[in-house]
């Protein structure tokens, strides 16, 4: 039987050490976190989007979201407006400049998961394990307590 504690300490080294490896690539070579390469990509797949959205995205609270939307409009690579449906929240869309260093940053990101994953785990190995982790992900974001604000309201 699969010691589901020991699969669960590896998925998070590896997701940790795989953002650690990405992560100081990006930043050498681009001058962008891994974290707002994540952003620029929801924007950019998803057209003009709201900071919430990007906060269920991301599995952080809509505070931790705004600050990093501040970053990446400080930079030039998102540009935000007032919601004309919520004045209460606000979108965001991706700029030339943003479109850019992601069009920059994806073959960067790319190449290092090829050559931690790709390139270590057969095609169908590959293939079963994209397709669990989809399941897996799926599963908990039904659920509301795996939600950021969830478990910061509740104090657990």
């Amino acid at each position: 039987m699969t010691d589901l504690t020991a699969l669960f300490t590896d998925l998070v080294r590896l997701e940790t050490r795989l953002y650690n490896v990405i992560g100081a690539r990006l930043k050498a070579e681009h001058d962008l976190p891994l974290g707002q390469f994540e952003f620029l990509r929801f924007v950019a797949a998803h057209g003009t989007t709201r900071v919430y959205d990007l906060a269920r995205e991301m599995a952080i609270t809509v505070g931790a979201t705004s600050k990093a939307v501040d970053r990446l409009e400080a930079a030039g690579r998102i540009r935000r407006t007032a919601n004309p449906s919520d004045r209460r929240s606000s979108l965001v869309e991706l700029t030339p400049a943003g479109a850019d260093v992601l069009a920059a940053a994806t073959p960067t990101v790319e190449a290092e998961l090829q050559n931690w994953v790709g390139s270590i785990l057969p095609a169908p190995v590959l293939e079963q394990l994209a397709t669990s982790l989809t399941l897996l992900r799926r599963r908990a974001e039904l659920d509301h307590r795996t939600d950021r604000h969830h478990s910061s309201n509740t104090g657990s």
